[in-house]
């Protein structure tokens, strides 16, 4: 196999974190979330261009899940970061993440998720890129795994393959 010059990987998980800018784009000039949509994003709190308060930092000091449901305001999207006013523990909270910096997207509502292969900041800096969707299951079939706290892992689940979509010649 010849060597991928285009650099395929980065363009698809450039286009799937569009996905997620998209949503939260919409959803920040609605000011609220459609029907039963809501989001956990988990991301790297080491990030560069990650800003959150050292409270946060120091209880997540290497990625945290947000759930973006009911409760939030100021929300602004950048085409490379989002602004959120998140509340913990009754603590009112502004976050500043990058696209780049998140590792997951869930929506449960539609059973909806992407995951992103993002390196901690103590792991090697070379990053392989892969992207894992899972499959929205058929009725009858059990859900995937909602997104994990801290220190939690995910069970494994179904990977598709990006070749799943092309068109069949």
């Amino acid at each position: 196999m010849g060597q991928d010059h285009i650099r395929y990987d980065i363009l698809a998980q450039d286009a799937l974190r569009g996905v997620i800018r998209k949503v939260l784009t919409e959803v920040g000039a609605a000011g609220r979330l459609p029907g039963d949509h809501h989001f956990f994003i988990t991301f790297l709190t080491g990030a560069p261009g990650v800003r959150i308060s050292q409270h946060l930092k120091a209880k997540y000091p290497e990625q945290m899940t947000i759930v973006i449901q009911h409760q939030f305001w100021d929300l602004k999207i950048t085409e490379s970061q989002f602004e959120i006013g998140l509340s913990f523990s009754d603590v009112p909270e502004k976050l500043v993440i990058p696209f780049n910096a998140i590792r997951g997207f869930y929506d449960p509502s539609v059973n909806f998720e992407l995951e992103f292969d993002v390196p901690l900041a103590d792991e090697d800096e070379v990053s392989s890129s892969e992207i894992t969707a899972y499959p929205v299951p058929v009725e009858g079939e059990e859900a995937p795994a909602a997104a994990a706290k801290e220190g939690e892992e995910k069970k494994p689940g179904s990977v598709v393959s990006l070749d799943a979509f092309r068109k069949k010649q």
